[in-house]
């Protein structure tokens, strides 16, 4: 900062780049006050930008620009409208304006290479900083305790458990930034985890232990898990996966050389100081591995995997158009093949009501069924007409809008149009994946509205609501006890049967159901119901589970003893998908911790 602040003057601003987990309000505030600009004389304006806060924000820049004080302007990116005016405004203040005023602006990058948020002559005149979090573990801790000055560390009337949980906070700060790196793994969702919230709970583990005669654990961990990162976090399971963490941690045990890693522990705090302490990250952290994180090392190779496949859409989005699948041929030629192709393919919409009047009773899993049949009707038509009416525009019976132009280059790059989407299910395949899929869901309907029967085993992947069936589940049960619904919960049973076409009846309790992927963890083979959850095998990042038998039983009489709660989603990205939370059998002596920290859940599909 002090660096970026020599460099600078009245006219040239102070323009950072925000990266997650990076917070350089504290380093501004810092250099500020060296040079005299605080809040408290009024020369220091510190203002988050957004619907309202413009005509504040020019006000305060021109009084700065009088008095010789700095403002800091954040997250401009979302004021795109308002920023020539910011741009005229400091062009005219630094013509007469005070030689100690300064200007500091943040914003986050554009979210595609192409994009531009900020004014060119803006980024021009700009003194440019990019202060990205770093991404191994090492050098994360590093930076956590960096926060922790030598007076700091010995400022608290316990030192020895402060200085003891201090350090095991910082390592719970660098995992949770680390486990980032892991994707949907990792976290279900991408959180702003940064400096403040560990320099705050600092603030908070320290306030505790002066005020406390026993140091509250259970009430530290509740601040820092709910509040100070838990306030980031909106994913309920990734709450558990915080919680579980400080568990872990923050303990007595903390003070007693507890192990983190292998081959590394909490230090002595009764035998280190400041400077101990870095000696001993600097030293002694081992080399990161998907262990230090609680994950599987399969979670290596799905990073790597991620990169690799965010490395080649960037590429294609910079290349855009430029090369087609059949070299020599034109884009008109390659859209026309594909839309005939498809048109050949893609089924017509069921006949509705001629499927209604073969209905006798309207069972929950029939209502289920005609529901399904209603979306793939939607799908079908939209499917149908928007290539019925591309194939006329390419051959000049209609003139190409925008809408069919962007139609025709989803199907150029091999993506699944926005049309198509917005009636669809969930998924992130591409074209000819997703119209295989699309074919497999028809074939699934066609076979249950042959008898509107139930099906010998669903795949349950293949609905667009997968909750509904689940739902219905309860329902039925619910009716031939005469309970209340809200009474029900289902049980999950994985049965020994590997292969759905081997299912030759539904089961006499519940349903069976099939296709899904256990991912983080595998089944035990060979055991059925008497099987427990192991350790993920080498290189298998999915693992295909057996028929499972799910069945509604009142609440009351089920037990998560020696369960884990399995989180389960529609794809991979985890997250919007969630649909329900399913039981997995454990070994007697495992823990569900494990399985937490290692991101273990159910998926319908790997993608």
């Amino acid at each position: 900062m002090k660096d970026a602040y020599l460099e600078s003057d009245r006219d040239t601003p102070i323009f950072f780049v925000l990266f997650p987990g990076v917070d350089p309000t504290p380093a501004v505030e810092d250099m500020a006050r060296r040079v005299g600009c605080t809040a408290a004389n009024g020369k220091f304006t510190n203002i988050s930008m957004g619907q309202g806060q413009e005509t504040l924000a020019i006000q305060a820049v021109e009084k700065a620009a009088v008095d010789g004080g700095w403002v800091m302007l954040q997250n401009v990116h979302l004021m795109q409208d308002w920023l020539r005016i910011l741009q005229r405004t400091l062009e005219q203040v630094a013509e007469n304006g005070h030689k100690n005023f300064r200007c500091v602006i943040s914003s986050e990058p554009p979210p595609l290479p192409d994009m531009k948020i900020i004014p060119e002559r803006t980024l021009q005149r700009s003194i440019k900083v990019a202060d990205e979090a770093p991404q191994d573990l090492k050098a994360n801790l590093r930076r956590a305790f960096g926060l922790f000055s030598a007076e700091r560390l010995e400022s608290c009337a316990k030192s020895k458990e402060f200085k003891g949980l201090v350090f095991n906070l910082c390592f719970f700060h660098a995992v949770i930034l680390g486990r980032k790196k892991f994707g949907s793994l990792g976290w279900s969702k991408v959180y702003s985890f940064n400096d403040g919230d560990l320099n705050i709970s600092g603030n908070v583990l320290r306030n505790f232990l002066d005020k406390s005669s026993a140091v509250p654990y259970d009430d530290i961990r509740y601040i820092f898990g709910e509040i100070m990162y838990g306030g980031h976090i909106t994913d309920a399971f990734d709450r558990r996966t915080t919680q579980t963490y400080l568990e872990t941690l923050i303990v007595p045990e903390a003070l007693m050389g507890m192990s983190l890693a292998s081959n590394f522990k909490s230090p002595d705090p009764t035998k280190f100081d400041h400077a101990a302490y870095s000696k001993y990250i600097e030293e002694k952290t081992p080399a990161e591995t998907p262990q230090m994180f609680g994950l599987h090392p399969n979670a290596e190779i799905r990073c790597l995997s991620a990169q690799a496949e965010s490395l080649f859409a960037s590429i294609q989005s910079v290349l855009g158009s430029a090369g087609g699948p059949q070299k020599g041929w034109r884009k008109e030629d390659i859209l026309k093949a594909t839309v005939s192709q498809l048109l050949a393919k893609m089924p017509h919409p069921f006949d509705l009501p001629s499927i209604k009047t073969r209905i006798r009773d309207f069972h929950p899993f029939v209502v289920v069924c005609l529901q399904e049949v209603e979306r793939m009707n939607t799908l079908l038509s939209e499917v149908h007409a928007s290539l019925e009416e591309l194939e006329k525009g390419i051959s000049g019976q209609l003139n190409m809008t925008e809408a069919m132009e962007q139609f025709s280059n989803a199907l150029f790059a091999q993506r699944v149009p926005e049309t198509w989407t917005k009636v669809s299910y969930l998924s992130n395949k591409t074209l000819a994946p997703w119209v295989a899929d699309l074919l497999e869901r028809v074939k699934q309907l066609e076979s249950w509205t042959a008898e509107l029967q139930l099906l010998p085993s669903l795949w349950i992947a293949g609905l667009f609501n997968p909750m509904s069936f689940l739902t219905a589940i309860m329902q039925v049960r619910a009716r031939s006890d005469n309970l209340p619904l809200d009474d029900m919960c289902l049980r999950w049973s994985v049965s020994s049967i590997q292969n759905a076409k081997e299912v030759a009846a539904p089961p006499d309790a519940g349903v069976y159901i099939h296709g899904l992927l256990l991912e983080g963890a595998a089944w035990e083979d060979g055991k059925g119901t008497e099987g427990n959850i192991v350790e993920a095998r080498p290189k298998e990042l999915f693992c295909p589970l057996p028929v499972i038998n799910v069945t509604a039983i009142p609440a009351k009489e089920f037990t998560w003893e020696n369960m884990y709660e399995c989180p389960v989603y529609i794809t991979a990205q985890r997250g919007p998908s969630f649909i329900c939370t399913a039981n997995l059998r454990m070994d007697m002596d495992d823990k569900p911790e494990r399985w937490i920290l290692a991101g273990v859940a159910m998926l319908m599909a790997e993608e």
